[in-house]
């Protein structure tokens, strides 16, 4: 029988002076994953300091939006609306120079963000990031923003894993009241003096907007127009087993539906949160819908109180609407 061997564990290399003067600032050059940790470990930077940043950047945050104001409207922008704007307060107020900051969906040229003439700054949402953080990616471009010269883009960089997120610089009292719009205007200020480039690109940019429309009855709420049937798409806070409860309950007795000819389809995840999709009639239109979502989220919150285990006919519902979910993001 062979022996065990006896356990040691290695004294670590203690750092230099220098090496524990970077350390204490968070602040490592990099260097080739298999070249000695700047940190002085004496182990190979993949091994050290490399692990926690490539972690870091690579980790999937579920929820990116997860505890600012209107997070569901944060995933409908993000995902689903073509053309829209908010105001964002940040915390302590605006800085000096900058009249303005305005989340938008879409920015010319894809920019991240655009610090305007006036010092106003433009934050793109539905940019590529390079983290799995979207919250994180969004703050560094908007640090940058705030301080880059009036008239010029931010670019898109990988955001320091150890930077600050959306919730550390957004006012967490603020509102969060999304504006949609029916084209790109709000790219330009004054549209009807651009130039004739500039107008052939809204010009194709409108030509591409899904005609979209959010309901003021309920939160987080978008009904949209397409050539061969209208969609409502709601974004909820709920957790997604209890909302899949929730919605086969009603499915199963028939009342899942917004009206006569309306079905409820499935739905997307999105950044943590589930997003019920219904088919409409192609006349029906946003403020025909108001009212009866509304009676559905009283019909909703019934049903999500009810703690009773599914019925035979109720797994039959969340067993269709499970195979009819689309994720997203």
């Amino acid at each position: 029988m062979a022996k065990k061997r006896p356990q040691t564990t290695a004294k670590r290399p203690q750092p230099s002076d220098g090496a524990r003067a970077a350390g204490a600032d968070g602040d490592f050059p990099v260097v080739g994953a298999r070249e000695p940790c700047p940190c002085g470990s004496g182990r190979r930077y993949k091994a050290c300091h490399g692990r926690a940043a490539a972690h870091a950047v690579t980790e999937l945050v579920q929820r990116p939006f997860d505890g600012l104001p209107g997070e569901g409207d944060w995933v409908a922008l993000r995902e689903l609306v073509p053309a829209a704007t908010v105001a964002l307060p940040l915390k302590g107020g605006l800085p000096e120079g900058v009249p303005s900051v305005t989340l938008a969906t879409v920015l010319p040229m894809a920019w991240p963000a655009l610090r305007r003439d006036d010092g106003s700054v433009l934050l793109g949402l539905q940019n590529d990031t390079a983290s799995g953080d979207i919250s994180r990616d969004l703050a560094d471009t908007l640090q940058r923003a705030l301080t880059a010269e009036p008239g010029t883009p931010v670019q898109a960089r990988r955001a320091p894993a150890d930077g600050p997120r959306l919730q550390d610089l957004l006012d967490p009292e603020g509102t969060f009241e999304p504006v949609v719009h029916p084209g790109f205007e709000f790219w330009v200020p004054e549209a009807e003096n651009a130039s004739p480039e500039v107008t052939a690109s809204l010009e194709r940019a409108n030509a591409a907007a899904i005609p979209t429309v959010k309901l003021q009855g309920v939160d987080a709420a978008y009904w949209c127009e397409t050539p061969d049937k209208n969609h409502l798409r709601w974004v909820m806070p709920y957790p997604e087993e209890q909302l899949l409860d929730g919605l086969a309950r009603l499915h199963a007795a028939g009342r899942s539906g917004l009206g006569e000819g309306t079905r409820l389809v499935g739905s997307f995840r999105a950044h943590g949160l589930t997003v019920p999709v219904w088919d409409l009639p192609s006349g029906l239109g946003a403020d025909d819908i108001e009212k009866p979502a509304a009676e559905f989220a009283e019909r909703l919150t019934a049903a999500l109180a009810t703690d009773a285990p599914l019925t035979p006919d109720e797994r039959r519902a969340r067993g269709g609407l499970t195979n009819r979910q689309v994720t997203l993001s």
